[in-house]
């Protein structure tokens, strides 16, 4: 592969190691969206109780069941004794009740319903205990490759546990995969037939600040302390954010706001190279045509810490020349941003339109000047 050294006088920097942020929290993971990065993880992957945090999976089961049909917002389901007898943040049913999937959901994310797990449970997979042990196998699925789930709602269980980069992987799956239904984690306040008035207010504290935040769900056990799954945007950038461990309501609520405003304050995010913009154009060997722009498929943006606007090496690398034929697409180079102690960020450098092989005449006359330029290679001149 050639490396051919771009000189790009304005936007000369990449995401390099900011200023440490210092989290109280016992595991954390702070991760930008746009690009990919994950700013900030701390014990991000030692299995932990997860508390109602894990009520996400409960969710994204319920999601994906409306997503195939297999409910509609106005099912109604039964409500077993079982899920009459959850103690803890309930939606005070009772075996009279046949709650809608639609209140199940909000009862589950503002109100964060015991009950409501187990009804979901039940109602998708008969009992609790096989819903759990498709919570796990689909998790698997999506890569939550250390989370294990005993129950729905997130109970003190031994085997029930997560690791916070799970939970945020599982709250990126849920924005991406369900972009209508999350909305629903935006909802500060949610009445059940007015039966538990002192309930109805939605525990994510960062929601009624005006900084972005749109989800996604607290937990909070004894042995778990206090935590926080969290998304916000702010002009036009999402940052995912998990924190567990802390030790109150107060404390998780400071540390969440610290944490957005940091991601949002100490990183900006720029555009090195437009979608569509041509990077380099490079030979091409036997083709209609002598060179062909190499561009990328979505753009490079990057995050810029604060005060790190360092000069990088910024390079195109690729075969030269490229044989044709050539298709619009194909993969030829990438672009390599690097910084001194930070990993490289890599982009696909793509054809930006496709190269015929040229005919017998084209062939001919680019071997011979092949020819001609290797004799006068080895002439020295």
């Amino acid at each position: 592969m050639r490396a051919f050294l771009l000189r790009l006088v304005a936007l000369l920097a990449l995401a390099v190691p900011a200023h440490a942020f210092d989290t109280n929290a016992r595991t954390a993971w702070v991760y930008d969206v746009a690009t990919g990065t994950v700013l900030m993880e701390k014990n991000a992957d030692e299995q932990i109780p997860p508390a109602s945090m894990s009520k996400l999976m409960t969710i994204y089961m319920l999601f994906e069941a409306l997503q195939e049909g297999r409910v509609q917002m106005d099912t109604r389901l039964p409500v077993s004794t079982k899920a009459r007898q959850m103690k803890g943040s309930t939606m005070f049913l009772n075996e009279q009740d046949r709650p809608n999937v639609d209140e199940l959901i909000k009862g589950i994310i503002v109100l964060s319903g015991n009950d409501a797990c187990v009804v979901v449970a039940e109602g998708l997979s008969g009992t609790e205990e096989a819903f759990a042990r498709q919570m796990t196998e689909k998790g698997k699925e999506m890569g939550l490759t250390n989370s294990v789930f005993a129950n729905a709602s997130g109970w003190p269980d031994p085997r029930h546990r997560m690791t916070a980069h799970d939970l945020g992987l599982l709250a990126a799956h849920l924005i991406d995969d369900f972009p209508e239904l999350y909305k629903n984690f935006a909802l500060t306040e949610y009445r059940f037939d007015d039966r538990a008035p002192a309930n109805r207010f939605n525990r994510n504290p960062l929601l009624k600040l005006g900084i972005g935040a749109d989800g996604l769900k607290t937990g909070h056990t004894q042995e778990a302390g206090y935590g926080l799954v969290g998304s916000a945007v702010q002009d036009g950038r999402r940052v995912i954010f998990v924190i567990t461990g802390l030790s109150s309501e107060t404390a998780r609520a400071e540390e969440a706001e610290r944490i957005v405003n940091w991601a949002f304050r100490q990183f900006t995010m720029e555009t090195l190279v437009p979608a569509g913009e041509t990077v380099v154009e490079v030979p091409v060997w036997l083709g209609t045509q002598s060179r062909i722009g190499l561009t990328t498929r979505d753009g490079a943006n990057v995050l810029i810490p604060a005060g790190a606007r360092d000069q990088v090496k910024v390079e195109a690398v690729f075969d030269s020349p490229v044989p044709a034929p050539i298709a619009k697409g194909d993969r030829l180079g990438q672009l390599v941003v690097t910084v001194p102690g930070a990993q490289d960020a890599v982009t696909p450098l793509i054809a930006a339109q496709d190269v015929p092989e040229a005919g017998f005449a084209g062939r001919m006359k680019g071997a011979v000047m092949r020819l001609g330029n290797k004799a006068i290679a080895a002439a020295g001149l």
